[in-house]
């Protein structure tokens, strides 16, 4: 069955219609301040999207979901590729990039839910941080809390939310990247069908992590139709 967009009435912000050329990406502020509230967004910014699969929903983030966001990334095992857990100061400004990031350019790391409204996680795409080593670019990623890890929940919510981007944003290709050690990660990678590009490999001070290395794989729409 082929992922759905319906619209919803949450937080994020505005739809975004028509195709996004490269270079009109503006990478969203990584400072704490940047994520302007719910309760100040500007009128016309409250319709939000849903994407939904078979299993999971793909949508725009609560305020009510800071507390599992937050629960999410106090977890070792989950955090272990970030280097361990991140503060409650750091979740927060976490979530408010994505929220930023949907209200800048239409596309970010979507909230994961079952069809019974349990969170799950995150995944989805986002602009490139600035001064990225690989220059301006799109990148999939995300994160699961442990009791949905082996389900098959990351390949089903990336492959949504990769159709939704190619299809709706209009871009025609996303990086995906990851550590040598994150077997599983690379394991859903595999699944979705990305290709590997060793050529852009990189070694960055990445996730408060120096010289992190990130092995690259290259989505385009014909991989995800």
């Amino acid at each position: 069955m082929k992922p759905s967009v319906r619209e919803s009435a949450d937080v994020c912000a505005a739809d975004r219609k028509g195709p996004h050329r490269f270079g009109e990406l503006r990478p969203v502020g990584y400072g704490a301040g940047d994520f302007i509230a719910e309760h100040r967004l500007a009128p016309g910014h409250n319709t939000t999207m849903i994407i939904a699969t078979p299993r999971l929903r793909l949508r725009c983030w609560k305020e009510t979901d800071r507390e599992s966001f937050c629960a999410m990334h106090a977890d070792p095992e989950v955090m272990h590729d970030y280097g361990g857990p991140i503060s409650r100061v750091e979740s927060d400004a976490k979530l408010d990039r994505y929220v930023a990031a949907y209200r800048s350019h239409g596309f970010c790391r979507w909230a994961i839910e079952n069809q019974e409204g349990d969170f799950l996680g995150y995944c989805g795409v986002m602009p490139s941080r600035p001064d990225h080593p690989l220059g301006s670019h799109a990148e999939i990623g995300w994160r699961l809390v442990r009791p949905a890890w082996g389900h098959g929940y990351a390949t089903e919510a990336a492959h949504a939310a990769l159709k939704d981007f190619f299809t709706r944003i209009g871009l025609t290709e996303v990086l995906a990247y990851t550590a040598p050690d994150n077997l599983r990660s690379q394991a859903v990678m595999g699944r979705l069908g990305l290709q590997r590009d060793p050529g852009r490999d990189f070694t960055a001070n990445y996730f408060g992590v120096k010289s992190w290395q990130g092995l690259v794989w290259v989505a385009h729409p014909m991989l995800n139709s």
